[in-house]
């Protein structure tokens, strides 16, 4: 399914088209040729130090002692025969044989090429001494990088002159890269689009963030134990060499791509729409909900109102016109030499956008005037993980957070685990973890069917539970030390809120002692006031738990927030 949703990307997809038989690489340096086949240049690509994107023919797989030359391409010893290294200066010379070699034994129709023609001549010419005179030599010898060829007064590559991509098409497509022999090539029923033709025996390798080694998507270990039929490596899993090279030509423009990729955890986040929708197009929301970052300079606040657009055109019933197109999600994560698929999501966009409105009806909760208006992915997960940095979230946990947001079930366990887990270790509920706590609680009591009360935005009077209260206790415990205490450094918070949360008989009884010391310290109003609140509040509460399980430690810190937040919040006439 992946696969085939890639091939499919591809055939929608007109700007990533390739020649069959093509593939992204980085050129550094490219000799410039006159017709008569002189050097006129020989130019440094490199930006940074990384080289310049080309669709360059693919390069042949190397294995062993074999020699094997790219086509008009290639590494700084078969493109000139010299070596930084004289002791390889030997295989240096063989290298640049079999390059040279490779061009002379080419159809007429391609000699016949200008462009081609005019690399012949150069080979026939003293090429290595006209490479050696020029000032970027030195350069070019040390970085030992990729090299090609263009014509003088031309824009591109001579690569890419029509002659020879017919030719590196038809090359390629004989499945000439596959076997040495022709007798060794299988043909099969392709996978992904069900004709009969030569199939691909080793998979695209890719350059996936995270490691930095190339991996495939598709890779079968050599062994018999995962031999079918005595069918070995790609012919396990038969994808014919065209459809190959278009789902890995559509996997490596998304991986190249800054619209269709996110970054979460370990993960590689990519995205795409089967159909282009001019209404609301999900590729463009889809990252604000991964990482709500202002980066566009013009408008910074365009991922909140883009979200704002989406949720307000399913409350009013005005959503896209065509719901029922797809909208794929990938993630991808490096795993020794091949990707692992961490998820694979495929929604209708109708889907896409409820499933994206409940999660951030979920989070909703009280908050500070200045706290963004939504939560993204990146900081729901990083608030869980210690000094909120992303490389320390468990490496499953932020698929598994996804999934639930795409599939709109409960969030994970795991979720509330972490979360709990650094509350208690810094002391702080913030409003990112309350809104998770939160989130994961009414989803449980949704899915599950539960007979309990979903938990409100912000605080609620009327809440019942044990732990919630004891929670709100806490947080007007706290309160009156701050208030009897101006400017005290530490509160009740930094020393108790670990036994309070998770046995709250060991200390509740000690605390409210203490308070009435704290009280003696306030005027006459506020006493009365913070007496009123604790007798409101313990009026549930016929005696305090002794242990806490994980839901009611999440009551516990939710129950706590909201009280927090309510004192902090102005009041109208009324209520005050």
């Amino acid at each position: 399914m992946i696969l085939q949703a890639l091939y499919e990307y591809y055939q929608r997809k007109q700007e990533i088209h390739t020649p069959i038989g093509y593939e992204l690489e980085e050129i550094d340096f490219v000799i410039v040729l006159n017709k008569q086949g002189n050097l006129v240049d020989l130019q440094n690509r490199r930006e940074g130090k990384r080289g310049q994107l080309k669709f360059l023919p693919k390069a042949v797989v190397r294995t062993g002692k074999k020699i094997s030359p790219n086509l008009l391409w290639d590494n700084f010893e078969y493109v000139t025969g010299l070596s930084k290294d004289p002791k390889r200066m030997d295989k240096a010379i063989k290298y640049n044989k079999a390059f040279i070699e490779k061009i002379n034994t080419l159809p007429d129709y391609v000699k016949d090429n200008e462009g081609v023609r005019s690399v012949i001549e150069f080979y026939n010419s003293d090429y290595q001494n006209q490479i050696k005179n020029h000032q970027n030599f030195e350069e070019c010898l040390k970085i030992n990088g990729w090299m090609t060829f263009q014509l003088d007064g031309k824009n591109d590559l001579i690569i890419n002159e029509d002659e020879i991509k017919k030719f590196q098409t038809e090359e390629f497509l004989s499945g000439k890269y596959e076997e040495e022999n022709a007798e060794d090539l299988k043909e099969g029923i392709c996978l992904i689009t069900g004709d009969k033709k030569i199939i691909k025996r080793l998979h695209t390798e890719l350059r996936l963030a995270g490691t930095d080694k190339n991996v495939k998507i598709v890779a079968i270990q050599e062994n018999q134990g995962f031999d079918s039929y005595k069918k070995e490596r790609g012919y396990n899993a038969p994808v014919s060499i065209e459809a190959e090279a278009k789902y890995s030509g559509a996997l490596k423009h998304l991986l190249n791509s800054n619209s269709n990729k996110a970054f979460l955890a370990d993960s590689t986040v990519l995205f795409w729409s089967e159909k282009q929708n001019a209404e609301l197009n999900p590729e463009e929301i889809f990252p604000w909900i991964i990482a709500m970052q202002k980066t566009e300079k013009d408008d910074p606040d365009s991922g909140v109102n883009k979200i704002k657009k989406l949720l307000e055109s399913i409350y009013t019933g005005k959503f896209v016109t065509d719901k029922e197109s797809r909208f794929y999600i990938l993630g991808l994560a490096p795993n020794a030499a091949r990707i692992s698929v961490r998820f694979w999501k495929v929604l209708t966009v109708d889907e896409f956008g409820k499933n994206i409105k409940q999660h951030f009806d979920d989070f909703e909760i009280i908050r500070g005037p200045k706290d963004a208006e939504y939560l993204s992915l990146y900081q729901i997960l990083s608030a869980t993980a210690l000094e909120y940095k992303m490389e320390n979230v468990p490496p499953n946990l932020a698929g598994a957070v996804i999934e639930s947001v795409l599939d709109g079930t409960p969030y994970p366990q795991t979720l509330t685990q972490q979360c709990i887990r650094r509350i208690r270790a810094e002391q702080n509920v913030n409003r990112t973890r309350a809104a998770i706590l939160k989130a994961y609680l009414n989803r449980k009591i949704r899915f599950k069917q539960l007979n309990q009360k979903e938990i409100t935005m912000s605080l609620d009077p009327n809440n019942t539970n044990v732990a919630y209260r004891t929670g709100r206790l806490f947080a007007t415990l706290e309160k009156i030390q701050e208030e009897a205490n101006p400017g005290i450094n530490a509160t009740i918070r930094d020393r108790y809120y670990g036994a309070a949360s998770s046995s709250p008989i060991t200390v509740f009884p000690r605390l409210l002692s203490l308070k009435n010391s704290h009280l003696k310290k306030l005027n006459e109003g506020r006493k009365i006031y913070f007496e009123k609140l604790i007798g409101e509040i313990v009026s549930e509460l016929s005696s305090f738990p002794t242990n806490l399980s994980l839901n009611e430690q999440a009551n516990f810190a939710i129950g706590y927030y909201h009280q927090r937040q309510d004192f902090f919040t102005k009041k109208t006439g009324s209520e005050e």
